[in-house]
């Protein structure tokens, strides 16, 4: 006992705060992401790379750099200075990251994660990959036996910053504005790319495209149905989703089209038209349209599905002088009904909670480095460290999980960080081994026992 001191809580009890020698560690569940991690040969690749520019290569070698890096973007802490939260017990952190050498300093950690800039992409990608497939992940299906791709672009916020490559995004302020893709019902990520904050969203997407259904493919045979929104609304993506044998549904973006010409189609054609409300009238169907691809050298006849809906009165039962028209259009080739169509499309809305989790639960929002390179690499990694952190709150359902008031069927990052990364446990070395001690008053103790026998024992 180095220090204590008194502190007196209400009128009836006291607390006594004492410095001791105990081991006692706040993020005993970076074992867990360690053992995940050390499934494959990840860190040996990168410490066989040479990223330093013509200098002497360090001591520290680049796999410990890395693992360090994800294991505090498991703790939901991308800054660099928060690497010396492990200083006060860096043999923990070593053993549960797998790290061979040492814990990197900040400035150590900062200067390799400049030199390995955006060099890793294609390394990290498919070590995504291959770290789902080690743990036995297979995306879940839809119910008409699809697998969801969601691909979509969100601006993050780094306004007030100088940092290489910000810039006006199209939500009015400055930032940058990546492109992400998840699979399946769960929201595992497959690939992120980060852009400048002005960039056309649709540059670049053609190639995005490709890259992600590759990676898909890797990950599951079953068919892939990507959905995109009114951003990405090119011919040159359906060229390439037909060429790739996915089904998609793709939000038109209806341009120079006339509101009124779909709306006297439909009033002429339409089969499907239902009247929610009074002053409500909504007309659902299908029309083919001929397109073509300059960039492919293509033509095709595409099935274009509407949601059209006209209301004469407003919502408060105001009737309206000029009826309001509303025209939804997508691209699809999909074989289902209209309505399931469009119910397909709005669950595509569901992956803004998975770049909500990204920027708000996982801090990565506002990238911590100056630089484009190093911004880009730090957002790759996150892809690992948000599939980890996926796989873990995937383990908990169903499990001997504290008492809920719902079913739920997708762990929220921010509550695996801070219940099953950030547990407390009592570290103690025996037999050359750590042995790490749970409270009887940590409720989430039979869970994360639970994880370990499951996730770990069965990626071995």
């Amino acid at each position: 006992m180095k220090n204590s001191q008194k502190i007196t809580l209400g009128s009836s009890q006291n607390i006594i705060v004492e410095f001791t020698n105990e081991r006692i560690i706040p993020a005993s569940g970076l074992a867990v992401v360690g053992a995940l991690l050390g499934k494959s040969d990840f860190a040996k690749k990168l410490n066989r790379m040479d990223v330093t520019k013509n200098r002497s290569q360090h001591q520290i070698k680049n796999g410990d750099i890395i693992l360090t890096y994800i294991g505090m973007l498991c703790m939901g802490k991308p800054y660099f200075e928060a690497v010396h939260e492990m200083d006060d017990d860096k043999e923990f952190y070593k053993a549960a990251l797998g790290i061979t050498r040492s814990i990197p300093s900040e400035e150590t950690l900062r200067q390799r994660m400049d030199d390995i800039g955006n060099s890793l992409r294609e390394t990290i990608l498919n070590e995504n990959i291959d770290l789902l497939l080690a743990n036995k992940i297979q995306p879940v299906t839809l119910s008409n036996g699809f697998v969801p791709v969601d691909i979509d672009v969100t601006p993050m916020d780094n306004s007030k910053s100088g940092k290489e490559g910000v810039s006006r995004t199209y939500k009015g302020y400055d930032g940058y504005a990546p492109m992400m893709a998840y699979i399946g019902t769960e929201g595992y990520a497959v690939n992120f790319e980060l852009r400048e904050g002005k960039q056309y969203c649709q540059k670049g997407t053609v190639e995005f495209l490709q890259e992600t259904i590759r990676l898909c493919k890797r990950l599951t045979d079953k068919p892939l149905l990507i959905r995109l929104d009114s951003g990405n609304d090119s011919i040159d993506n359906v060229a390439v989703l037909i060429e790739e044998g996915c089904f998609f549904i793709i939000k038109r973006n209806l341009r120079r089209e006339s509101k009124d010409g779909w709306f006297d189609m439909a009033k002429q054609y339409c089969k499907n038209v239902t009247t929610p409300r009074e002053g409500k009238k909504v007309y659902i169907g299908s029309d083919w349209k001929t397109v073509s691809s300059k960039q492919f050298s293509r033509e095709f006849t595409l099935r274009a599905g509407y949601e059209i809906t006209e209301r004469t009165v407003d919502k408060t039962g105001q009737i309206l002088l000029i009826p309001e028209v509303d025209v939804e259009t997508w691209w699809t080739n999909l074989g289902e009904t209209d309505q399931e169509v469009i119910d397909l499309y709005h669950a595509h809305g569901e992956c803004e909670q998975f770049h909500s989790e990204i920027k708000t639960d996982m801090d990565l929002e506002r990238l911590p480095s100056g630089k484009f390179d190093t911004n880009a690499l730090i957002l790759e990694l996150g892809i690992i460290a948000y599939n980890i952190l996926r796989m873990i709150g995937q383990g908990t359902i169903g499990g001997r999980t504290p008492r809920q008031k719902r079913d739920v069927k997708r762990r929220r990052i921010r509550t695996v960080i801070s219940n099953l990364i950030m547990m407390v446990s009592h570290v103690t070395a025996h037999a050359r081994q750590l042995i790490m001690g749970l409270g009887k008053s940590n409720v989430w103790r039979y869970v994360f026992t639970d994880i370990c026998r499951t996730k770990v024992s069965a990626a071995e």
